[in-house]
């Protein structure tokens, strides 16, 4: 991280969002304020025989309405026409002019997943050629050629997100895109911002898009036993983080896209100024890939190290979006960590847990949640976290309950911790002239 002295001030200036909840930021906001949820049976595929049926899906909607341009590239993935789609709703409200008139200071970092359908579609070419023990080789390249598409699998790969964004806006500059499973999006925020901080860019393009909705996905979580069972008859309740009777988590998809830019490039131009990047945080627990520690050693340390970057102290945060995924060691751990970290703060500061309505976007869930704390900073709105009803004796502080709040919020903490140990805080504050 570049010291407090020597680093420039990062703001953001534009912002995108596309979620289960639907398509564009305001959209996803009243949704979110209203506690609606959007959860439901899964549509993109027969999942009438898995343990879990249900995931938060982004309905359906026509590329060529938001991102014209791009709309003839008929082999897009989800994740491709979510980035796209959220990256242009961001560039737009930021008001820069396209292309960037400075391409190689403008730069993007995305976190997204990889695709899958490509692969799918390969496992099932193999199946097909199956014989007697191996795979018919003649066969199966006759086949292939036929059935599978270069172009389709280049597509699959998860750093096209982050080249299509380039290529869309003339972005020349730095450009990266990172796969640290549900921390991504939040740690290309941060790695974003560090880069306009050391003077590398002015303008970074940062946040990340994945869809994890296919039968691998949901099959693969389902033998984890991570994903919530038991309501498949009520989707609308199967997220619900801290509450005593959560049994896990529900697959969603989305996008979240920031236009981070350097304060003096931001004034020099007029920009509108959303609020500001202050601090970031990034640790790994180096304990088990599907577990956290159990103390909450990692997320206490990425949550210290933010608010250390950010210079601030724990009676400055107003506001926490939560990892809260409804598990049952997730949300205890977290839980431990904010307490520890906050100390007698944490019973008195606001805490919510959004995927109880979007469920949990993976590798993009910390960019939208990052946008959220960013709306809730400007309209002095927490939004809930619904069907939180029998409280849990070891997560004991204020989730905000099944109702939005309104509270004076200058300062969030938006925390996103992934498979694998990684972890990674971030602080967001309202701008202010200084």
């Amino acid at each position: 991280m570049v010291s407090g002295r020597e680093r420039r001030r990062v703001v953001v200036t534009g912002f995108g969002m596309v979620t289960p909840l639907g398509v564009g930021v305001e959209r996803t906001w009243q949704a979110l304020t209203e506690g609606r949820s959007a959860i439901v049976p899964i549509r993109l595929f027969d999942a009438s025989t898995y343990p879990t049926s249900i995931a938060a899906q982004v309905p359906e909607y026509a590329l060529a309405d938001y991102v014209p341009e791009m709309a003839a590239r008929d082999h897009l993935g989800r994740n491709e026409c979510f980035t796209l789609t959220a990256a242009t709703e961001a560039y737009r409200g930021s008001g820069l002019p396209r292309p960037t008139p400075r391409p190689r200071r403008t730069g993007v970092y995305l976190g997204s997943g990889e695709g899958a359908m490509d692969f799918l579609n390969f496992v099932a070419l193999v199946v097909d050629n199956w014989r007697d023990g191996h795979v018919d080789v003649p066969g199966f390249l006759a086949e292939g050629r036929r059935r599978l598409n270069a172009i389709i699998e280049l597509e699959q790969e998860p750093n096209m997100p982050a080249g299509y964004v380039a290529q869309l806006f003339g972005a020349q500059g730095y450009n990266s895109n990172c796969l640290t499973a549900c921390a991504a999006s939040s740690q290309a925020i941060g790695e974003a911002t560090d880069i306009i901080r050391r003077g590398d860019a002015d303008i970074m393009i940062a946040g990340g898009s994945h869809s994890m909705i296919h039968p691998l996905g949901v099959a693969g979580f389902n033998l984890l036993t991570a994903l919530a069972v038991g309501y498949n008859e009520q989707p609308a309740k199967a997220s619900r983080p801290f509450d005593l009777h959560r049994q896990g988590f529900v697959l969603g998809e989305g996008a979240g896209m920031l236009i981070l830019e350097e304060l003096e490039h931001a004034r020099g131009r007029g920009a509108r100024i959303h609020g500001e990047v202050i601090g970031y945080g990034s640790t790994a627990d180096a304990f088990r890939i599907t577990d956290s520690h159990p103390e909450g050693r990692g997320a206490e340390a990425a949550m210290l190290a933010a608010l250390t970057d950010a210079g601030v102290s724990p009676e400055e945060i107003d506001y926490i979006n939560a990892h809260g995924t409804s598990t049952e060691v997730n949300d205890r751990v977290e839980t431990k960590a904010i307490k520890t970290v906050l100390g007698e703060r944490a019973y008195h500061v606001p805490i919510s847990s959004t995927k109880s309505m979007t469920g949990h976007l993976i590798a993009a869930a910390g960019a939208v949640e990052a946008i959220i704390c960013l709306l809730a900073i400007r309209d002095g709105l927490i939004p809930p976290t619904i069907n939180y009803e029998t409280p849990d004796p070891e997560c004991d502080l204020d989730y905000v309950p099944n109702k939005a709040r309104r509270a004076t919020v200058r300062a969030a903490m938006s925390n996103s911790f992934g498979f694998g140990g990684q972890n990674v805080c971030l602080v967001l504050r309202r701008y202010e002239e200084s």
